[in-house]
């Protein structure tokens, strides 16, 4: 009995509609944005979530979860038609927020009635009672402020490294000195907190921002000049982009750009 090829999973960029907006003003130190997103429901199969190096608090099919930093693609299990709404911390920021060192979470989904106990329960509760995508996230963003002011503010280290490395296009090998040199610290203390803060270390996020950036470029240009694609982004040359493609989204480049292209 001839079996079909499994099929490779979508890209949760591709699926269904997002929007993300800024935060409240009370929140506004603390978190990127807040978004949502639909899933159609009449969508089939797997959806694949590419590594970006950010945490996220997620509500969802009645859960208040936090999505820890993920070194390869996530498979999130949602069903045809679900919404998600979701609130992006900044870089750094949700450390603070969780009372805990990212390396707890990476590559993790976890209830946060485990993480914050009664108070998560409290704001399930209310925004199970409470209907309407729109008015959730409000209510979400009012509770989160009222917290707001007993979180300690984001570590600057955290900002400096994500926004360096986003806009980094030196050699691989050289991340370290970077940005040893541009935070005063030595590579010890420079490995410290990124794992404290992202969940792994600085070579990790470095590969995981110059496949965001890869990204952004490849939407852009389309299926068209891959090598030219991956010198423009950091990468040694196509061979390397190919085998981060394929490690960090369990696709082939040619798979994985045709996505994006679509």
């Amino acid at each position: 009995m001839e079996t079909k090829p499994k099929a490779n999973p979508v890209l949760a960029s591709c699926v269904g509609r997002y929007a993300e907006a800024a935060p409240v003003p009370a929140l506004r130190e603390h978190f990127l944005c807040v978004w949502r997103h639909v899933i159609p429901s009449d969508h089939a199969g797997s959806i694949a979530v590419v590594p970006d190096g950010c945490v996220d608090l997620l509500w969802s099919d009645n859960r208040l979860v936090v999505v820890g930093p993920d070194v390869t693609a996530a498979n999130p299990d949602l069903v045809p038609g679900a919404t998600v709404l979701g609130m992006r911390f900044r870089p750094g920021a949700a450390a603070h927020w969780l009372g805990l060192p990212m390396t707890e979470i990476v590559g993790s989904q976890i209830d946060m009635l485990d993480i914050w106990g009664e108070r998560a329960g409290d704001i399930t509760g209310i925004l199970q009672d409470t209907r309407g995508m729109f008015e959730q996230a409000g209510l979400l963003q009012e509770l989160l402020s009222r917290m707001a002011p007993s979180v300690e503010a984001p570590c600057r280290d955290g900002g400096v490294m994500f926004e360096l490395l986003q806009n980094d296009t030196g050699a691989e090998g050289e991340v370290v000195s970077r940005l040893t040199r541009r935070l005063d610290v030595s590579e010890r203390t420079l490995r410290r907190r990124s794992h404290h803060l992202f969940g792994y270390g600085p070579k990790t996020l470095d590969r995981i921002l110059r496949f965001q950036r890869f990204q952004v470029l490849a939407r852009q240009a389309g299926q068209a000049g891959l090598a030219d694609m991956a010198y423009a982004t950091g990468y040694a040359d196509q061979a390397h982009l190919g085998r981060e493609i394929q490690s960090l989204s369990g696709m082939t480049a040619r798979q994985f750009v045709r996505q994006l292209a679509a």
